[in-house]
């Protein structure tokens, strides 16, 4: 490895910690938030309605305009090639391509925000055609105050892909903690007797000021938005259009796998898809850790990479990175099935929260839990096709598992009464249908190694297997000799597992002669010897 590789690898390293850090604070209040939430409204009608209303505007918020989102996504790709010297004001070729698309892009959500405001009810009643009327105004009440959420998610994706191009990786990450801060202060504020609508109106205020945090950097680094509608004979715009255009409606796709899940479940039983959403709360705090630290980091390495056509540095660093990846993956997966019934009851189980929706929330989890190692294969290598400008193998791919996402739930939940368990379940084979395609068609475009990424693996799976055994036997005899009180009893085992899985999990990898283990204990040796 020649020193210039190895300061990119020991930069992508520092960014990756330090994003690492700033998203589990963030994940951490995110926690907070949802736990204050459970303690106010318990998995019931209102927070039914308000979840299955959040669906449309996070379409716009998170998956479109979040961090790895298209508008991210492209801004990095194409900006990060027009952008030569960090340190000096982006020329104004630069600055009118940024007006152009900005303007396009409030064009665009402001349109859709306008319909969805319109027309609250029909969509919801579409979406929900099994809850109740209750449910179905409830839930468009919730839209309406919503709608904002549409233009603001646009506006903040941009400015998150230009930040993350001058190496500003905490702002977009930390923004987020502004959402949650405001739902958890609006919460507690409003009087029991109005909290009807107040996630809804808290979740708004949140966007607005996501969007009021990021401008002062943008503005700082020389981004001036002049409205601008020269859409056509632009070039520039129109490689944006060909990279973006795909990756929208890919996660809109996306989005149709969601909806699909909430038609199923509004038959299930009330509080359902409220537990659906907190299981994915928990799975999504450990592996979203995981994944937004190492390929926010990578993905504009992975842009400039293809662009010098160096595909031997794409392979290394895609290993590497994916290797990593698996390599925390295998405890959270042992850690969901040992104790993920104790870390639900200790994070949720107060207030009006009871033992029938710890369950319900925790049978999603489980079935949820094996869809990790996909997940992240999944996103890294979305991340490799959007570098070589190809959003439209993604999306033909997430397109083509509408049917099968449709399939499984109606064998799994209509036919097998699998119930809250067969929706993530159904989620998790579809990740891996969308995997294993993708990381096929990648092939087309360049040659990859998975047989050194995949013989570690297995090498992961073997002491992850061993290891998850002994965590399972201690965990039965922790609940058959240790009495406590609910909280300490949780706390207590969860820890103990924790460490027990560490201990003998990594040593395991180290005789097994996994090669990211010991990369990362020589990295970790060196540290100490510092």
């Amino acid at each position: 490895m020649t020193d210039i590789t190895k300061d990119k690898t020991t930069s992508v390293l520092k960014a990756a910690w330090m994003i690492a850090v700033v998203t589990i604070v963030s994940k951490l209040i995110g926690f907070i938030r949802d736990i204050i939430i459970a303690n106010y409204y318990g998995a019931s009608l209102v927070s039914d309605a308000y979840y299955y209303a959040y669906q449309i505007p996070s379409l716009s918020l998170i998956l479109l305009g979040g961090v790895g989102g298209p508008f991210h996504s492209a801004t990095v790709a194409i900006f990060s090639k027009l952008i030569p010297n960090l340190n000096e004001k982006p020329q104004e070729s630069v600055n009118k391509l940024y007006s152009t698309f900005m303007t396009a892009t409030i064009i665009f959500f402001l349109a859709l925000s306008i319909i969805m405001y319109i027309f609250p009810r029909q969509i919801m009643g579409l979406i929900i055609s099994g809850g109740s009327v209750e449910m179905v105004n409830l839930a468009a009440a919730h839209l309406q105050i919503m709608t904002p959420l549409l233009v603001i998610g646009g506006i903040v994706g941009i400015y998150y892909g230009i930040l993350i191009i001058y190496k500003q990786f905490m702002l977009p990450n930390l923004s987020p903690i502004i959402m949650s801060l405001a739902i958890i202060g609006v919460v507690i504020a409003v009087p029991n007797d109005q909290k009807g609508y107040a996630l809804a109106w808290a979740t708004t205020i949140g966007a607005v000021l996501q969007l009021v945090i990021q401008y002062p950097n943008i503005k700082k680094l020389g981004y001036r938005l002049i409205p601008n509608f020269e859409f056509t004979h632009n070039p520039h715009l129109r490689e944006i259009g060909e990279l973006l255009f795909p990756a929208i409606l890919s996660s809109t796709v996306g989005q149709i796998h969601i909806y699909v899940d909430m038609f199923f479940t509004s038959s299930i039983s009330e509080g359902a898809w409220t537990a659906i959403g907190y299981a994915n709360r928990v799975f999504q705090f450990p592996v979203g850790i995981l994944v937004t630290a190492f390929l926010v980091p990578l993905f504009p390495i992975f842009a400039r990479l293809v662009a010098e056509k160096n595909y031997g540095g794409i392979r290394d660093y895609f290993n590497k990175g994916v290797g990593v990846l698996f390599f925390g993956a295998i405890p959270i997966i042992i850690g969901i099935l040992v104790v993920g019934l104790d870390s639900v009851r200790l994070i949720f189980e107060h207030g009006v929260f009871d033992e029938n929706a710890t369950f319900m929330v925790t049978e999603a989890l489980w079935f949820l839990s094996v869809s990790i190692i996909p997940y992240v294969f999944r996103d890294s290598i979305t991340r490799v096709f959007y570098s070589f400008n190809d959003s439209a193998t993604p999306f033909t791919v997430a397109f083509s598992s509408i049917v099968l996402k449709v399939f499984l739930n109606w064998i799994l939940i209509s036919k097998m009464g699998f119930g809250i368990g067969g929706i993530t379940l159904s989620t998790s084979l579809v990740t891996l249908f969308n995997a294993v395609v993708l990381g096929y068609f990648i092939t087309k475009k360049m040659k990859m190694n998975y047989k050194s990424l995949f013989l570690n693996l297995l090498k992961m799976i073997i002491a992850g297997g061993i290891t998850g055994f002994i965590c399972f036997v201690c965990a039965f005899e922790y609940d058959n000799f240790v009495h406590l009180s609910k909280i300490p009893f949780c706390a207590l085992k969860i820890s103990l597992i924790a460490i027990l899985c560490l201990i003998i999990y990594i040593p395991l990898n180290l005789l097994f002669k996994m090669e990211y283990a010991n990369e990362l204990f020589e990295r970790l040796r060196e540290k100490i010897k510092c």
